[in-house]
């Protein structure tokens, strides 16, 4: 798992910072531990399925601001928060905006596996969608401009005559082409096809 997986920690506690370490290792899982949220800012996030345990009060830039960052620059890491206040509306916010969990401290630990292991499969899930949607961006690519117009009759259930008409070109022609878009994409059947479509945002035609 440790080749897969990565937590951040950041809190300026010393001491919680190594906790959490002693923590994540027992578990096989890479860590990294930053006193500021300025210092995890400024590194470089590995490729891989990570998450982000956060202290809500930081000296600085405090946990809300540094999720506040990461949304607006893109960077998708599930995070957990924890806190020594009990700061109601400032847990209403970190959630609504997206946040795993958020443990008052002291938490026990398993509270606190448990909310990094959602936050470490959330983000595999995420990854693994990307990395989907991406391949089927490479196989979309492919089509030549007329498949690209059949593709979306065909997703809407046409029959290969109407799809005909609507193009003013033959039936054969249209065959060849649901031939070739099917092909390309590799798709099994048009269910197939139509999730593929969807998951590229590919509308039916009315």
């Amino acid at each position: 798992m440790e080749d897969e997986h990565s937590v951040f920690v950041v809190d300026d506690d010393e001491s919680m910072r190594v906790a959490l370490t002693y923590l994540f290792q027992s578990m096989n899982l890479r860590v990294k531990a930053f006193s500021t949220a300025t210092a995890f800012l400024e590194s470089k996030l590995p490729n891989i399925a990570s998450c982000l345990v956060l202290d809500i009060r930081l000296p600085g830039v405090n946990g809300l601001e540094v999720q506040d960052v990461l949304a607006r620059t893109g960077v998708h890491i599930p995070i957990v928060f924890m806190t020594g206040h009990g700061d109601i509306p400032m847990s209403v916010k970190a959630m609504k905006a997206g946040a795993i969990d958020f443990l008052p401290k002291p938490f026990r630990d398993q509270d606190m596996l448990d909310a990094v292991m959602r936050a470490l499969e959330r983000d595999r899930k995420r990854r693994d969608e990307e990395k989907a949607v991406s391949e089927l961006r490479r196989l979309f690519e492919s089509l030549t401009r007329r498949e690209r117009e059949v593709l979306p009759l065909v997703i809407s259930g046409l029959m290969n005559k109407q799809i005909a008409h609507r193009l003013e070109v033959s039936e054969i022609t249209v065959k060849i082409h649901r031939g070739q878009v099917m092909k390309k994409m590799e798709a099994r059947s048009l269910a197939d096809l139509v999730r593929m479509a969807e998951m590229l945002g590919i509308k039916r035609t009315n």
